[in-house]
């Protein structure tokens, strides 16, 4: 009866460590910053519907004061890349804008992919340009240019309009080059 038993706790144990090794190899595989890209998501989400309240509510180059002397939503689409980039050359540019963005999106993916999920410095900054990056490229397949409506300006100074999507990229690219830059300093020997 004790041999049965020592044998019962043996195989028992055995079968546990496997379990073990198993999920620490599952675990070790999600450690990459994939996650992330629920931020992504969030940011797609959120520039799509503020752009669908636009589109319904205001017309073309229609504004309204939300800040007076400051800031407006005002309607505008724009042909070219961020902050109108190249917005009156010829056409061409909504496929090359719309192809860029899907390789750079897919290659800034495979990057998160090669990160680790608690390194948010590099993740966050990914996630947000992705989801720009997408956010921006759903309006150029649907319609052909991008919507636009936060207008910032002041006195005679006015910034090219932009929306959520230019906001994410734009932020996502000066946090990696922010952390890019002060990240992994050596330690001095003092």
């Amino acid at each position: 009866g004790h041999h049965l038993h020592w044998r019962a706790r043996t195989r028992a144990a055995m079968y546990h460590s496997r379990f073990q090794r198993i999920r620490a190899d599952f675990m070790s595989k999600q450690t990459n910053a994939l996650s992330w890209l629920l931020l992504s998501a969030f940011i797609i989400v959120a520039d799509q519907v503020s752009k669908w309240l636009v589109l319904q509510h205001f017309q073309l180059h229609e504004s309204l004061p939300v800040i007076a002397g400051f800031l407006n939503w005002t309607l505008a689409y724009n042909e070219g890349a961020a902050f109108s980039f190249l917005s009156d050359a010829g056409g061409w540019q909504r496929w090359f804008f719309t192809a860029l963005a899907v390789i750079v999106s897919t290659i800034l993916v495979v990057w998160l992919s090669r990160t680790n999920r608690t390194d948010w410095r590099t993740a966050v900054p990914l996630a947000l340009i992705i989801g720009g990056a997408i956010g921006n490229v759903i309006d150029r397949i649907r319609f052909g240019h991008v919507v636009d409506f936060i207008d910032v300006h002041y006195g005679t100074w006015s910034w090219p309009a932009f929306n959520i999507a230019d906001s994410a990229i734009s932020v996502g690219a000066v946090m990696l080059i922010v952390f890019g830059l002060f990240a992994s300093k050596p330690a001095t020997a003092r």
